[in-house]
Formats: structure tokens, C-alpha cells, sequence
């Protein structure tokens, strides 16, 4: 009878740790999210600022630009990519040639092909993007020379 009291205990303090840890994990997350909301209004509002454009100079100058989007990552990250995925399907085909050649040179013509396609078309919509924001500021230029 003894033990299994000792049983129950063990069992009501395990269930009772754990609610406590998941108590203090939500806590742990709402102020967190709290803190990240607070901290990104006060960096949109202070270092994001329009004023500060072209105030800043070396890595604060490129982080500046990067958070207020004007310089892209993905133009960057797509073809790092698209320079890994070219490599696996080459050298995979490489290999493959040992066993079946004729799926080897498919694999190395069309997966290549197909390939470059898919990066393009997606590197055509960011050009597309810079283009359209480089032909927004030189319009707002000639319309403010206008106007003096």
C-alpha cells in the first residue's frame, strides 16, 4: 500500500513539473513575441527611417538597405542555387552514364535545360522588380526638377 502511494506521489509531481514547464515555457513565449513586436516598431521607426536614407556608410549602410529592402537577397541565394543544383545534375549524370548512358546524356541535356529555365523565369520577376523600382526613382527625379 506503501508504495503505491509512493507511486501516485512520483506520478502527481511529474505531471505537476511538467505543467509548471509548459506554464513557464507559454510565459517565456508571449514575451518574447512581445519583445519582437516592440523591437520591430522601434527599428522600423528609428534606424528604418527615411531620414537616415543614405546617412550610413560600410555595413550599417548595407544592413540599412537590406532590411528596408532595397537590395534583394534572393537574386543572391537563387543563383547559389541554381550553381549547386547545375553541379548535382552534371556529376549525377556522370555517374549514371557508367550504368545507362542514354539516360546519363537526357539527364545532363534536359535536367540542365529545365533547370536554367525555372532560375530564369524566377530571376526574370526580380528584374523585373528592380527595374520597375530604378524606373520609380528616376521618374520622382525628373518630377522634382520639374517642379523647382
Amino acid at each position: 500500500m506503501n508504495s503505491l502511494y509512493s507511486a501516485n506521489n512520483k506520478i502527481l509531481n511529474s505531471v505537476s513539473s511538467s505543467s509548471n514547464d509548459a506554464m513557464w515555457a507559454a510565459v517565456g513565449m508571449i514575451f518574447i513575441v512581445l519583445l519582437a513586436i516592440g523591437g520591430g516598431i522601434a527599428l522600423y521607426c528609428t534606424f528604418l527611417s527615411k531620414k537616415n536614407d543614405g546617412k550610413f556608410k560600410g555595413f550599417v549602410a548595407w544592413l540599412y538597405d537590406v532590411l528596408s529592402f532595397k537590395k534583394m537577397l534572393v537574386e543572391m541565394l537563387l543563383k547559389v542555387t541554381y550553381l549547386i543544383a547545375a553541379i548535382y545534375i552534371t556529376l549525377n549524370s556522370i555517374f549514371t552514364l557508367f550504368s545507362n548512358p542514354i539516360v546519363a546524356i537526357i539527364l545532363l541535356l534536359v535536367g540542365n535545360l529545365l533547370l536554367r529555365l525555372v532560375y530564369e523565369f524566377a530571376l526574370i520577376s526580380i528584374l523585373t522588380c528592380r527595374n520597375t523600382t530604378e524606373i520609380n526613382s528616376n521618374l520622382k527625379k525628373i518630377v522634382s526638377k520639374e517642379e523647382e
